[in-house]
């Protein structure tokens, strides 16, 4: 299996640096990089005096140790459900502009919000996704930050009064998480909750009641611990036609109308970016009608009219966004990644579903999620050894949420089919030697 690693392109970051940096010694930061050019250039030298001669100290710190052995292994395949894995390609990209970002003389950790160069930073993020999902000139893109999570407050009191009437659709533990804070700001309801079932299935829209005068309709697009995917999305019978959805776990993995939505927020750590962002699209007639109480950082408005930037943004993890989403494009498309990430879903629920009951998914096979692939073994003591012997073969962070145990693949856009292939070549030997 080792062997097998070490052919697959799923290469070493340190390998694939740029070949200016080759030649350098491998320390954590060059000497030179630390200090001016005019002190890095310093050498010791000798002062002559008529008593003795006095020798003068290097001012620079000495060198850091080479890296260890250890730290120059293979990069792991990380499964884990977020922050999850990013594509070499953009982080090799971000390596190489670190310390200068072309050109400018300082790092996109340094700069000025207000600066031009980080304006070009976020006016081309939010070009290259508006490109992506095809976004409507009538919709808001926000950089926003406070995760998701924080969204669960804001959108409804944005969108609501405390006396409107909203419809939740549970279908896992996040949406059960938006319906509870929810609760505090509007009268939101459940509608319809798979939690008698263990969120194992996604309702027929026509067996879900919807109040007529709900303000909004809430679904969890992708629930990340329990693996249910919404495959096509409800339409709202409320009188405002409003469809919110939290699309954090499969945002960017495939095309979305997002014409049919009101809102779509997500966290960008899942599949286009690290933690830190939480991007939010919404229909700008929405904005603007603020709850009272609504603190300043949590107003629509107030985000829109300033660009993402009343505040100093994560501008850091806004430039990563942006990589990600020129390499989206790169690819190709969301078709085009769909495309990759069905056939990755494919081979790994095929492999489960094949092993004669070692392996269980216990997701309704229609809404098989294609980001987060949750699975028991039929001998659950064998579970933790599953979970050890994967990371001996740099296997990492399959084990399963604490609230529901098991395993759990993510397998994101930036995770190579590479991965998966090890991954069900591991699960078909495991069980070879464990049924």
């Amino acid at each position: 299996m080792a062997a097998a690693a070490a052919a697959t392109p799923h290469s070493l970051l340190l390998k694939t640096a740029p070949s200016t940096a080759a030649a350098t010694p491998r320390t954590a930061f060059p000497a030179a990089a630390r200090l001016p050019p005019a002190a890095a250039a310093l050498k010791p030298v000798s002062i002559k005096c008529a008593a003795a001669t006095t020798h003068v100290q290097d001012p620079r710190p000495p060198s850091p140790p080479p890296l260890p052995a250890a730290a120059a292994q293979e990069r792991v395949f990380n499964f884990a459900a977020g922050p999850a894995v990013l594509p070499e390609n953009v982080l090799l990209k971000a390596q190489s502009e670190l310390y200068n970002w072309r050109g400018s003389g300082m790092s996109v950790m340094e700069m000025s919000h207000r600066g031009k160069e980080f304006s070009s930073i976020i006016q081309k993020a939010e070009s290259d996704l508006r490109s992506l999902l095809e976004i409507p000139p009538e919709y808001a893109v926000l950089f926003l930050q406070g995760g998701a999570t924080t969204q669960f407050a804001a959108i409804p009191l944005n969108l609501c009064t405390p006396d409107d009437p909203v419809d939740y659709v549970v279908t896992g533990s996040w949406g059960d998480k938006a319906f509870k804070e929810a609760q505090k700001y509007c009268k939101a309801k459940v509608v319809w909750s798979g939690k008698a079932e263990k969120y194992t299935k996604i309702p027929s829209f026509d067996e879900v009641e919807q109040d007529p005068d709900a303000k909004f309709l809430h679904i969890c697009a992708n629930e990340t611990i329990h693996g249910v995917e919404f495959k096509n999305y409800p339409v709202p019978k409320n009188k405002g036609g409003l469809l919110v959805a939290d699309m954090s776990s499969n945002f960017c993995s495939k095309p979305v109308d997002v014409s049919k939505f009101g809102v779509i927020y997500a966290g960008a750590q899942k599949n286009v970016g690290p933690s830190g962002v939480t991007i939010v699209i919404v229909r700008k007639d929405l904005i603007g009608n603020a709850q009272g109480i609504t603190p300043v950082m949590l107003d629509y408005k107030i985000h829109a009219e300033n660009a993402s930037l009343y505040n100093t943004p994560p501008c850091f993890g806004i430039y990563m966004c942006g990589l990600v989403f020129e390499d989206l494009l790169e690819q190709g498309g969301l078709k085009e990644v769909e495309k990759k990430n069905k056939k990755k879903a494919e081979l790994l629920y095929r492999t489960i579903d094949e092993s004669k009951g070692f392996y269980r998914c216990p997701v309704e096979a229609s809404v098989r999620s294609l980001m987060n692939v949750p699975f028991t073994l039929e001998k659950s003591e064998l579970e933790a050894e599953f979970i050890k012997e994967a990371a001996k073969e740099k296997m990492v962070q399959l084990k399963g949420h604490r609230s529901v145990g098991g395993m759990r693949a993510s397998i994101y856009n930036a995770m190579p089919l590479a991965g998966v292939e090890k991954l069900v070549a591991f699960m078909r030997d495991f069980q070879a030697r464990h049924a």
